[in-house]
C-alpha cells in the first residue's frame, strides 16, 4: 500500500483541519485525540509522510522518538497518571485506522477501564484545556 496524502492526519498538518495542538515543530505536530479513550489520550503525528513504521524512513522515526518520550513524561505529569501506554499501528488488521505514521500516548489511571477508540468526540473546552495543561510540561 502507498502513502495516501489526502488522509485527516496529512489535512491537519496542512492547516486545512483544525486540531487541539499541544506542540508543533520541524519533526512531528503533538495534539489531542478527539476520540479519546482516557483523559490525556495524545498523538504525536511527524510531518514526514509515511504510511506507518514499516514504511517509514529510518532518520525520520530517530528523530521523532525523543519528542514522543518528552510528550509522554508530559502527559504523565500534566494527567497524573498512574502509568502510560504508547501505542502504534501498522495496517487495518492491526487496528490501525488513520494511514499516516503516529503515536498514542494514552494515560492508564489505576481502576478506570480504557474507553473504546470511537466512543465519542470529547468536548473541546476539556481538550483545549488538556492541550494547555500538557504544553505547559514540554
Amino acid at each position: 500500500m502507498t502513502y495516501d496524502p489526502t488522509n485527516i492526519f496529512a489535512k491537519i498538518l496542512n492547516g486545512d483541519l483544525p486540531c487541539h495542538k499541544v506542540h508543533e515543530d520541524d519533526i512531528a505536530l503533538v495534539m489531542m485525540d478527539i476520540f479519546p479513550q482516557s483523559k490525556g489520550h495524545t498523538l504525536v503525528v511527524p510531518k514526514a509522510a509515511s504510511r506507518n513504521l514499516l514504511d517509514a524512513n529510518p532518520a525520520d522515526l530517530s528523530a521523532v522518538m525523543p519528542l514522543v518520550q518528552r510528550v509522554a513524561q508530559a502527559v504523565k505529569a500534566a494527567t497524573r497518571a498512574d502509568g502510560l501506554r504508547v501505542m502504534q499501528f501498522n495496517e487495518a488488521p492491526a487496528g490501525q485506522t488513520v494511514f499516516h505514521l503516529h503515536f498514542h500516548i494514552i494515560p492508564i489511571y489505576e481502576g478506570v477501564a480504557l474507553g473504546a477508540h470511537s466512543g465519542g468526540k470529547a468536548d473541546d473546552a476539556e481538550l483545549a484545556a488538556l492541550a494547555r495543561d500538557i504544553a505547559s510540561e514540554l
